[in-house]
């Protein structure tokens, strides 16, 4: 059974702190993302590699819509230059159902305005299995709840 039912998902938040500080936390401080947004993300581990380079493998524990949830992802590309990082799963409770699931973090400025903007791909196995809205609106959220943190210690 080929997985061709491929979704595009992408959600543009607009940033209140810092740019670098939301991007830093995302490639050399997801240890304190616990610390940040507690009711999205509970742990962080690191699998293997150095946080915050291409190919380490790290672990995330969060709670989506009242479940505990794990997702294993390897760190597939981090471009500081353009502020992109890509973060494949290849284990865990989206893989588990969905195939080929990959989320994309884009810091972009539009005129005086930051943009946090994330996209996640993935391919349903059939038609009646969801879109990954509710997935998009725990990141979405969770960058919001990071996004306030950093404006409160500011």
């Amino acid at each position: 059974s080929k997985m061709d039912l491929k979704s595009v998902l992408c959600a543009k938040i607009e940033m209140k702190a810092n740019k670098d500080v939301f991007y830093d936390v995302f490639t050399n401080k997801p240890h304190h993302m616990s610390a940040m947004c507690p009711l999205h993300v509970q742990g962080f581990e690191l699998l293997d590699g150095v946080i915050g380079t291409v190919g380490s493998k790290i672990c995330w524990m969060y709670t989506l819509e009242g479940k505990k949830k794990i997702s294993k992802q390897i760190i597939e590309t981090i471009d500081h230059e353009k502020k992109v990082v890509i973060f494949k799963e290849f284990e865990g409770d989206v893989v588990d159902i969905y195939g080929n699931y990959k989320a994309t973090l884009h810091i972009e400025t539009k005129g005086e305005i930051d943009l946090i903007s994330w996209t996640i791909e993935y391919e349903r196995p059939n038609e009646n299995v969801p879109e990954l809205v509710n997935l998009l609106d725990f990141i979405v959220g969770m960058t919001k709840a990071v996004n306030d943190h950093h404006v409160k210690m500011n």
